[in-house]
Order: C-alpha cells, then sequence, then structure tokens
C-alpha cells in the first residue's frame, strides 16, 4: 500500500471516528432532554437509527415469570404492534446473546442457525443484518438486549458496532437507576402504609371491643326485659311495647353490630390488601364455587353513596340465573370495588357504570370456559400511551392524588386467578375494562 492510500485511509478513519463522536455527542444531548425511562430509551433508538443509517431497532427486556426475551420498545421493523410480543430465548440470536452476555453481529441472518422467522412472519419484515448487545447491569445481570437491524449501505462496522454497545450500557444504566428509584419508592409507601395498617387496627379495636361488649349487654338487656314483660299485672300495653323493644333487640341491634364488626374487619384486610399489592403480591387465593352476581352487588352497594355525590348511575347486568364460579370472592371484590371506584371517577355528573357479568361456560379457557366480568364508563376515555401501561408496572395515575395502586391490585388479583384483563378506550366515549376469568380454577 502506497503512503497515498494510507494518508487515504487515515484520513477516513480519523473522519469515521469524527463521525461517532458527533453521534454520542447527539445522543448525549438528546438523553439529556428527556426526562422518562420511556422517551429516553426511544429517542436513543431513533437517534442511533439515524447515525447508522439502519431502520430498526428494539430493546427486548427479560421477563422472569414467562422466562422469554419480551419487546419493550420498538423503532420501525414492526412497530408497537410487537410490543409485549414475546420471544422463546432457547431458538433466537437475542436469547443466544441473553445467555452469553456478548454482543452478536449478525451480516446474514439467513446463515444464522438460531434465526427465528416467527417476528418476521407476524410483521411482515425482513431482516437482513443485525448487531445485538446485551443490557448488562453494574451488578453483570443481563437483563435484556438492544438490536439494531438493516444498516443499508454497508455491514456493521467495528466503530458501529462500539457505538450499539455504549448504547445498550446507557439504556441498561438508565432502566437500572429507574428500577432502583422505584424499589426506593415502594420502600417508603409499604412503610408508610405499615404505620397506617398499625394506626387503622388501633382505632378500629376499641370499636370492635364495644361492639362486643354491647353485644352481651343487650343480651342481658333483652332477657330482663322479657321477664319484665311476662309480668302478668303489667298493662296489656305497657306489655307490648316491652315486646317491641325486645324484638329490636334480638334481630335489628344484632344485625347493626354485626355490620359495625364487619366493616371493621373489611377496613383492616383493605389495608392490608393495599400494602402486598404495592409489594408487587397477594393473599394466596382460597377458590370455590362463588356467585360472582352477589360479590358485583356487594362493591356496587359500598359505592352508591360515592357515585350518587358524582352524579353517577351504577347499574349491574348479570344474567338472571347468577354466574357461578371458582374464584376468592374476597380478591374479587377486592378487584371489583376498585375498578368501579376509578370509573366513577371517570365520569362527569350524568355519567353511568355499568357492572357486566356473562358466561361462556363451553370449551376451554381462555377461548371457552370463562367468566366475563367488565366495568364500562360513559367517561372520557384514556389515551394510547395511557391505555398501554395500565396494570402493569409502568401503570402511571392520571390523576392528581392518585397512586396507580387500584390497577396493581386488579392486576395481581387476575394473576392470582390465572385470568387476562382486557382494556378498550375511546377518547370521548368512555372505557370498558374486562375481567376474563375461568369458571374452574387453573391453580
Amino acid at each position: 500500500m502506497s503512503e497515498l492510500d494510507r494518508a487515504h485511509d487515515l484520513v477516513s478513519r480519523v473522519q469515521e471516528l469524527e463521525r461517532q463522536l458527533q453521534a454520542l455527542q447527539r445522543m448525549a444531548n438528546e438523553l439529556g432532554r428527556q426526562t422518562d425511562v420511556d422517551g429516553i430509551v426511544r429517542r436513543a433508538l431513533q437517534v442511533a437509527l439515524e447515525t447508522m443509517g439502519a431502520n430498526a431497532g428494539s430493546v427486548l427486556l427479560y421477563d422472569r415469570d414467562q422466562e422469554k426475551l419480551v419487546f419493550r420498545y420498538v423503532v420501525g421493523g414492526g412497530g408497537d404492534a410487537l410490543i409485549g410480543v414475546p420471544v422463546d430465548i432457547e431458538r433466537s440470536i437475542a436469547g443466544r446473546v441473553l445467555r452469553e452476555g456478548s454482543t452478536h453481529v449478525s451480516g446474514d441472518v439467513r446463515r444464522e442457525e438460531d434465526h427465528s422467522t416467527e417476528i418476521e412472519e407476524r410483521t411482515q419484515y425482513r431482516t437482513t443484518n443485525m448487531v445485538t448487545a446485551p443490557l448488562i447491569t453494574s451488578t453483570g445481570e443481563v437483563i435484556g438486549v438492544l438490536q439494531v437491524l438493516n444498516k443499508e449501505d454497508a455491514p456493521f462496522g467495528e466503530d458501529e458496532v462500539a457505538l450499539v454497545e455504549i448504547l445498550a450500557h446507557e439504556i441498561a444504566s438508565r432502566l437500572e437507576t429507574a428500577h432502583l428509584q422505584e424499589e426506593a419508592k415502594l420502600a417508603e409507601i409499604v412503610k408508610f402504609i405499615g404505620n397506617i395498617s398499625h394506626d387503622v387496627k388501633n382505632m378500629l379495636t376499641p370499636v370492635q371491643t364495644g361492639a362486643y361488649t354491647l353485644q352481651e349487654a343487650l343480651s342481658a338487656d333483652a332477657e330482663l326485659l322479657q321477664d319484665i314483660a311476662s309480668d302478668e299485672q303489667l298493662p296489656e300495653e305497657k306489655r307490648d311495647n316491652v315486646d317491641a323493644v325486645v324484638g329490636d333487640l334480638q334481630s335489628l341491634v344484632p344485625e347493626i353490630l354485626d355490620m359495625m364488626l364487619e366493616g371493621a374487619l373489611d377496613a383492616q384486610q383493605r389495608v392490608a390488601e393495599i400494602s402486598n399489592a404495592i409489594k408487587g403480591m397477594v393473599t394466596p387465593p382460597s377458590f370455590e364455587p362463588t356467585n360472582v352476581v352477589d360479590i358485583a352487588g356487594r362493591a356496587v352497594n359500598a359505592l352508591n353513596l360515592q357515585a350518587e355525590s358524582c352524579g353517577v348511575t351504577l347499574v349491574v347486568d348479570a344474567p338472571p340465573d347468577g354466574a357461578v364460579a371458582e374464584v376468592d370472592g374476597r380478591q374479587l371484590y377486592n378487584a371489583i370495588y376498585n375498578l368501579v371506584f376509578n370509573a366513577i371517577e371517570a365520569c362527569s355528573d350524568g355519567g353511568t357504570v355499568t357492572v357486566g357479568l356473562a358466561l361462556q361456560p363451553e370449551g376451554e379457557f381462555p377461548e371457552g370456559g370463562y367468566l366475563d366480568l367488565s366495568v364500562a364508563d360513559t367517561g372520557s376515555g384514556m389515551p394510547e400511551e395511557v391505555r398501554e401501561k395500565l396494570f402493569t408496572d409502568r401503570v402511571v395515575s392520571t390523576k392528581a392524588t392518585g397512586t396507580g395502586l387500584g390497577t396493581r391490585i386488579v392486576a395481581n388479583v387476575v394473576q392470582a386467578h390465572s385470568g387476562k384483563i382486557i382494556v378498550e378506550s375511546e377518547l370521548g366515549e368512555g372505557t370498558t375494562i374486562t375481567l376474563r376469568l375461568p369458571l374452574r380454577s387453573m391453580a
């Protein structure tokens, strides 16, 4: 190679490095403008594609429950249709990178033994070349992969591969930081809820003790009054009055006391449920054949005053013969309560919230053998970005004082029942959330 050729190569190399440095600077500037993790990752992908002349990129995160990689962010290619789609880690290039923890460059994916065509068949987007880099946390854990696909003008060079690895490191760092911040926030909330739970228990203990004491005292008073009423020297009118009082003491008052005791216990359990939901768990369910119509009726009755104060009408649309399924009634009550409560808040004065129940006894779950429990409101609906995050760990409340805990509780209950959640929403038209649960327990 002549000196002139070497000089040309050196100039080309310097120009390429300058381009890479400019790309890194641009990425840093773009990332600095973003405040949320989703925005950071999406913008980082867009800048990477523009810099390298590639036309698709994605971030897949490892889901421990499914033991699969799941598309979390996608730019180009299959687009948002891929978000949430799982990928087998045993039969894919992404899975190999996850397992081995090292970057892989595919000059022609068709020659790769573990290249899966499943995603291509789903999206009709064909991959030719690709760089796949692991997302590694500061502790060395591989939490997912970054893929940049289809560089158009030339194969991926060493500098571009290095750029992808830098980007993967930045994304992994951002995701890890967000996760740690979320854990710290949840730990504080759990502690706070624990203190509230303790306070609630202390405040309700006198109510429970007083109710039990009153029950015993009223029982003794009723016996005394019965003795008085049996005195034949007492005028008949007086005896009738005493009998009426005794009747109230024996029927109405015990019922009121039972309501007080049940309400106190429900309040304690409710706080415990919220605490468990924050920690990402629910009390182990106890499945038994239950008429879900009764549970829905109880939840609606408990929220009638709330609905009336907001000018909202509550309706239960259920089969006349009931809707029996193997569920945990206590957990399902909590789920319905939260859905209806949120639906009421989504409505304006004059709105309607309908709790619907429908059975499909034939077939196997999820195509058949299910109970559909829906809560439909005539509210303002929700934008796509809110709907996508609903019932996930990324849920963000749109209410000024909201925490998103209600949706966590619902998601946990449905997961415990091996069910699924279907969300339908149109801006200006309202929202319908359907819980599809197996008629027979799958636990």
